[in-house]
Formats: C-alpha cells, sequence, structure tokens
C-alpha cells in the first residue's frame, strides 16, 4: 500500500476504537460521508471487509480485527514516539488515560497530580472510575490502578500507596437496633450495603482474613452502590453496615459517628498500584504522571 493512503489506516483504526463512525469522524474531523467513503474505498484496495455496518452499530470482520489487532498498537508506538520528543520542549503536552476506582482516584491520583496538572497545563488527564479488571491494552487506557497482587506479571507495576486495610462500619442508630457482628457469618443478619462492580454487573464479596482462615461472604441490604462514598453514606445515615477503606472512616469514629467492627477479621494487604505496559518509548508526560504517583516511605 502506497504510504499515502496510511492516512486511511488511521482512519480505520478510529472507527474501530469507537464502533461508530459518528463518533470516528468528530473524533477525526471530518464528515461521517467522507470517513465512510475512505472506508469503502480502503476495503476496495485490500480486496476484503474490514467492518459490519448495520443502522444501529459497527463491528470488525475477521480480517478486519487481524488488520486492527497488527497495525493498531505501531501506530499508537509512532503517537507515542512523536510525542516523547516533548522532552526536548519546555512544555510536555499529550492526554494520559486513566482507570482506576473512586477511592484510588479521590485519595491518591488527584491529590499527587493536582501540582503536576498545575506545572505542566499542556498534559490532559482523563479519569475514569471503574471497579472491574479493566484490560487497559484493549480499552487503551495509559494506566490502570490494581490492589498489588491483582496485577499481571506482563505488567511493569510501581508502588502508589502504603498497604491498605478494610474495615466494616456501622452507625451507632443502627447498632442500637442490631447486634454486634462477632463473626463474618453473623453479617448474614445484617442490612449490608453492597457494590457493583460495574465491568462484571455482579456485586462484590466481602473478604475476609483474620491471619489464620480467609473468607468471603455475599451480603443483603436495602442499598446497592457503585462508589465507596455512597456506601460511606449509606453507613452514615444508619441503613446498615458498610466495607469500605479504613483511611476514610478516621474522623467519622472519632466523631462517634461510626462504629468498627468485625477489625480482628480485616488484615492489612498490599496497597495501590498503578501498572502498565512496558514501553520503549514512554512520552514525557507520561513519565511525569507516574513519577508523580510514585509511592515514598517519606510522604
Amino acid at each position: 500500500m502506497p504510504r499515502e493512503n496510511y492516512s486511511d489506516i488511521i482512519a480505520f483504526i478510529a472507527v474501530a476504537k469507537e464502533s461508530s463512525f459518528t463518533r470516528a469522524a468528530a473524533k477525526l474531523g471530518v464528515s461521517q460521508s467522507a470517513l465512510s467513503h475512505t472506508i469503502r474505498s480502503l476495503e476496495t484496495r485490500l480486496g476484503v471487509r474490514l467492518l459490519m455496518r448495520t443502522t444501529r452499530s459497527v463491528s470488525l470482520t475477521e480480517a478486519g480485527k487481524t488488520l486492527f489487532d497488527e497495525v493498531a498498537d505501531m501506530f499508537e508506538a509512532i503517537d507515542a514516539s512523536i510525542e516523547s520528543l516533548s522532552d526536548w520542549r519546555e512544555h510536555p503536552t499529550g492526554t494520559i488515560r486513566i482507570t482506576a476506582n473512586d477511592h484510588a482516584a479521590d485519595n491518591i491520583l488527584w491529590p499527587r497530580l493536582v501540582p503536576l496538572l498545575a506545572r505542566y497545563p499542556d498534559i490532559k488527564l482523563e479519569i475514569n472510575i471503574d471497579y472491574g479488571l479493566t484490560n487497559i491494552v484493549e480499552q487503551r487506557f495509559d494506566i490502570g490502578v490494581r490492589i498489588g497482587d491483582q496485577i499481571a506479571k506482563d505488567m511493569i507495576a510501581v508502588k502508589i500507596g502504603p498497604e491498605m486495610r478494610m474495615a466494616v462500619v456501622g452507625s451507632p442508630e443502627y447498632f442500637a437496633k442490631h447486634p454486634i457482628p462477632k463473626e463474618p457469618s453473623d453479617l448474614m443478619h445484617h442490612q449490608c450495603i453492597n457494590l457493583r462492580l460495574q465491568s462484571h454487573g455482579g456485586l462484590y464479596a466481602w473478604e475476609f482474613d483474620n491471619g489464620v482462615t480467609q473468607v468471603n461472604v455475599h451480603v443483603e441490604g436495602q442499598l446497592t452502590f457503585n462508589t465507596t462514598n455512597q456506601m460511606l453514606q449509606g453507613a452514615l445515615d444508619g441503613f446498615g453496615l458498610a466495607y469500605v477503606p479504613d483511611d476514610i472512616i478516621a474522623l467519622h469514629i472519632e466523631q462517634g459517628k461510626l462504629v468498627r467492627v468485625l477489625t480482628d477479621w480485616c488484615e492489612p494487604f498490599p496497597g495501590y498500584h498503578i501498572y502498565y505496559p512496558n514501553r520503549r518509548q514512554s512520552s514525557a508526560a507520561f513519565n511525569l504522571v507516574v513519577d508523580a504517583l510514585r509511592y515514598s516511605t517519606n510522604m
């Protein structure tokens, strides 16, 4: 294929990523009809159908998926190499996409990245809140955030926080009407506030470890949320027990607004890490974000 037609491949990659001619055209800054013509011309030259089109959706054919899997990373690497030239400029630029849960985003990512964004206004940041184990390569994220023992071995992992502990808490008003649970199994007789995992649609099982025994409990209750802060607020308002990171309850415990239970069943575990695939050429913006998030015992 002549090099001048590489722009057609870029157009194909955009449609494949967006699964929409409308969104891809907006991203590329062209009309939808022009983009459709470009893709048809590419398919004609290659002699294969790359995309299946219906009135409601766009999907890859088997040939299209093969082409996308082969070339998307190559063009992304080219973009990264060009973006890395910002090392030679005074102001690094580029968009860094991160997927994380709301607790990590609120308590680690945002506080650490605010000074960086203020110093480098040309760096753009996108944070996607998700409790699922997102495939950052497939979803085209630059960085993911997970607990340390959940990261795939083929990823580069960087520690961004200390060890963590979870906590089961309820309001004094709730415990005035319900007994204190002594064992995780006692939670089956309590109103508990569930967390729905956005990516998988299921409910998160509360995990307990007393140093000898590990057990997961599927709880039930009136409320289900998909963010930690909503769960905490539900507990504060007396609607049941919440299972949340212990660093966000200290003030509420001190003020007598929450009571912590099952403490012996909440052992410390590895804290948050960022992870990303190996990059031979990382942009200056990417490196600055990683350095800003890197955890130090002096923090």
